[in-house]
């Protein structure tokens, strides 16, 4: 099974927005993505300079509906 790279916040929300997910709101350091075809929210927490933890991008992508392979092959 393959890891999950080391990534920023930027490149997740990077990624999500390629894939149709739009901002939504921003409360603080964490910005919500919509995505109204899959009618899903995700919030990813945007601290400057930070990586995100690999559990918790994985989680991100699970809520978003994609999976570790849907990341690989599409970012």
């Amino acid at each position: 099974m393959t890891r999950m790279p080391q990534i920023t916040a930027l490149e997740l929300v990077q990624f999500l927005k390629s894939q149709g997910f739009a901002v939504d709101r921003q409360s603080g350091s964490h910005l919500t993505l919509w995505n109204e075809e899959k009618r899903r929210a995700v919030t990813v927490p945007m601290h400057a300079g930070c990586d995100l933890g690999r559990g918790l991008a994985l989680r991100i992508l699970k809520d978003a509906g994609f999976s570790l392979d849907d990341f690989l092959r599409l970012r």
